[in-house]
Parts: structure tokens; C-alpha cells; sequence
């Protein structure tokens, strides 16, 4: 008898899910059409509705088109049933973003921060700019349904700690994903910082429509997060995708990883500048070059900066010869800080793969800007609560488009 209970118990809950999802991809849609698209009875669609109404996640909106008889109440997915947060905690930066179940942003909060200040001062700073963003936004803790953060380094995805990271001294092994669930009371989702570019662009970014995409994050180091016949790669513990690390000069500087020659100790952004530095350019303050500063040296026509991204661009193309003929990416995505440089960047990386991949290869990959820009990873890091919070049984109907994208991705050609 227990057996039988349990067994109706989680039918119910499946159904549930299959329906909220059908209402919350689709749009509106009356009851007659859920049951429609369900295979689901007209009794058990209305019951379930009950429900989702009380529960705030459903919402009646007026009266459709009438085929035939009475005019059918519509229902839609109500999106500030909730909220989520995203947080990209940079080597540089802690950006917070908060949206509500649509990924319609309602908050946003940056402040500068370096990774180096260690996980105590770093954790407090993110929780201090959480409360800020829902204050701004006017809300509560208690109407946020989860919270995912991002971190530029390889972690073990099951424990939630970084491993050995090499651009944020003092973090091995610190229990990341812990420590803010004790301290929020909501569940956190923990990943690499490509990662959730990756999940970013592929939803709602430039990668939309492709199957397989990568994402590089170029800035204080380089990292790539894959998406692999749509799903994400971690590899075997969570650590995949760390191409700044690939050798590509045996002779070239060391690396903060231990190793010499990696692509990010020639070609990350502290690289570039040391060059730049080197030869003599200066910033709008004297004693500081910023990144942001080369770019318009660039845009200005000073050859020294066009010259460095041109070099910079040619050392990630080299690495990403290899990412193409290893797994044919459908779409890599460029993000980051020096993704800024635009086609400065971008046109030598692309020349360079275009002439050392294979040629089965990289005329059907796409090498793109990323669209979200400096937000991919908050982005990222809400659709993986999202994600998670909506998970369960689905039909193939197409994404509504909840995000609104300047010039939405098209699928790779």
C-alpha cells in the first residue's frame, strides 16, 4: 500500500513539472491545450493548474480565441513568482546579478576586488553585494529560490572546492559552495567561470542554435568552457577546459601553474600589459595601464597596441587549432576583458585558425565576440539555477525567448 502511495505520489509530481515546464517554454496556453500537448486528462491538467496557481507559478490571463464555444482562460508561467542570483566572482571584480524566473534582470551591482585578498575577504564581499543587489531590487532573501557564482579556476564540481587554482592563491580547498549555502540558507551552485560563460552564451548568447560550442574567457588568465551535444563538459572531477595551460612556446615565460609556455603567460591580460608596459605605452593615469586603455591606443591606430593583440590573438589562435581538430566546435565564442579588442583580437586568432586547423574543420566553425558580454557568467551562473530548479520531464517545444539579446546567435554554418 505504501508502494502504491509513494508511486502516485511521484506520478503526480512528474506530471506537475511536465506541465509547468510546457507553460513556462511555450507561453500562454489554455488548458484545453496543455491536456493537448500532454497526453494528460482534462481532469488531472485542471487539478495540477489549482495548484500551480496557488503556489503563485501560474497565472490566469484572460480569455483566448474562441473555436467553437466558450472563449478559453489563458495561463502563463508567472515569472516573479521568484527570484535568482548569479554571481561572477573575477580576479578582478564581484559582479551580482539578480533576475527573476524568466532571467529578466531586476538588479545589478560590480565592484573591483582582487582574487588574491583570499576566501575570507572574497566571500564576504560577494555576500555583502548579494544583500546590496536585493535591496536595490526590493526584495527579500526569502524570495530568492537559489544562487549560483562562478570562479576562475578548475574545482572538484562534486565538493564544491577549487583545486589548485592557479590565478587565486589561497582558495585550495576551500569549501566554496558550503560556506554560502550555511550562510544563505538557499541551495548554490558552483562552477568554473568558462563554465558559465559557456551555459550563458549557449542560452542566450551567440551560441544559440549550435550543438557544440566553446567559450574562451580571456582576461587575468584564459579558460574554456564546452558545451558538448548541448550539454556541458566538466571532464572527469570538474576541471576541463583549462586551455590556458596548453603549452605553446617550450621556451617561452613561466606560468603561475608551475609549467613555462603556457598560452596564458603569453597571451592573458597581464601579458599583454607587461608587454605594452615594456614598450613604452602609458595609461590615462601614469602610473597605470589598463586593458581598457590599450584597446583605444588600438582604436586610435597606435601600432604597438594593435601589434600586441595582433600577437595575442595569433598565440589563443594556436591553441584553438587544436580544440578544432580535437572536438570541431560548431561556435567558439571569445569573452572576457580582451575580447573588447575586437576585430584587433579576433581577426589574427581567426587567420590562425583558418590556416593550421584542418580544413575539414574550420570552415564550419564560427569564431565570434561573445553578445553578453561583461554578464555571460552571472548570466550563466542563473540559467544553471534555473536549470536545476526546473528540471524534470519536458517536451520539444522551442525556447521563449526570455532574455531579450541584441542580435540573437544564429546557429552554426
Amino acid at each position: 500500500m505504501e508502494s502504491t502511495s509513494a508511486d502516485l505520489s511521484l506520478m503526480r509530481e512528474y506530471n506537475e513539472r511536465l506541465v509547468l515546464n510546457l507553460v513556462r517554454r511555450a507561453g500562454r496556453l489554455s488548458r484545453a491545450d496543455i491536456a493537448k500537448r500532454t497526453h494528460l486528462s482534462r481532469s488531472t491538467v485542471s487539478s495540477i493548474i489549482v495548484d500551480l496557481i496557488e503556489a503563485n507559478l501560474v497565472r490566469e490571463v484572460g480569455a483566448g480565441r474562441s473555436r467553437g464555444g466558450r472563449r478559453p482562460i489563458l495561463l502563463e508561467f508567472n515569472g516573479q513568482a521568484g527570484y535568482v542570483v548569479g554571481v561572477d566572482l573575477g580576479a578582478t571584480h564581484i559582479l551580482v546579478l539578480v533576475t527573476d524566473l524568466e532571467a529578466h534582470p531586476v538588479a545589478r551591482l560590480e565592484e573591483p576586488f582582487s582574487v588574491e585578498e583570499g576566501p575570507e575577504a572574497g566571500l564576504e564581499h560577494a555576500l555583502r553585494l548579494i544583500d546590496q543587489a536585493l535591496e536595490q531590487a526590493g526584495l527579500r532573501m526569502e524570495q530568492v529560490f537559489g544562487v549560483g557564482i562562478g570562479v576562475p579556476g578548475p574545482l572538484d564540481f562534486a565538493t564544491g572546492k577549487p583545486i589548485f587554482p592557479p590565478i587565486m592563491p589561497g582558495w585550495h580547498d576551500t569549501p566554496i559552495r558550503d560556506r554560502l549555502r550555511e550562510r544563505l540558507g538557499k541551495p548554490v551552485h558552483l562552477d568554473n567561470d568558462a563554465n558559465l560563460g559557456a551555459i550563458g552564451e549557449y542560452w542566450w548568447g551567440a551560441g544559440r542554435g549550435a550543438r557544440n560550442v566553446a567559450f574562451i574567457k580571456v582576461g587575468t588568465g584564459i579558460g574554456c568552457g564546452l558545451i558538448l551535444e548541448g550539454k556541458i563538459y566538466r571532464g572527469e572531477i570538474g576541471s576541463a577546459g583549462e586551455i590556458g595551460h596548453t603549452v605553446i612556446d617550450e621556451d617561452g615565460p613561466p606560468c603561475r601553474c608551475g609549467s613555462s609556455g603556457c598560452l596564458e603567460a603569453l597571451a592573458a591580460r597581464p601579458a599583454i600589459l607587461q608587454a605594452a608596459r615594456q614598450a613604452g605605452l602609458k595609461g590615462l593615469r601614469e602610473d597605470h595601464l589598463s586593458i581598457l586603455d590599450l584597446i583605444e591606443a588600438a582604436r586610435q591606430g597606435n601600432p604597438t597596441a594593435r601589434l600586441l593583440f595582433a600577437q595575442a590573438g595569433r598565440r589563443i589562435g594556436t591553441a584553438l587549432t587544436g580544440l578544432v581538430n580535437l572536438l570541431n566546435p560548431g561556435v567558439i565564442i571569445i569573452g572576457g576583458g580582451v575580447a573588447r579588442a575586437g576585430s584587433f583580437l579576433l581577426d589574427p586568432l581567426r587567420e590562425t585558425v583558418r590556416q593550421r586547423a584542418l580544413g575539414v574543420a574550420a570552415p564550419r566553425t564560427c569564431i565570434v565576440e561573445s553578445q553578453l558580454g561583461a554578464e555571460a557568467i552571472a548570466i550563466g551562473a542563473v540559467t544553471v539555477v534555473l536549470q536545476e530548479l526546473f528540471s524534470g520531464p519536458d517536451l520539444a517545444v522551442p525556447v521563449h525567448p526570455y532574455l531579450a539579446v541584441e542580435g540573437a546567435a544564429r546557429p552554426a554554418t
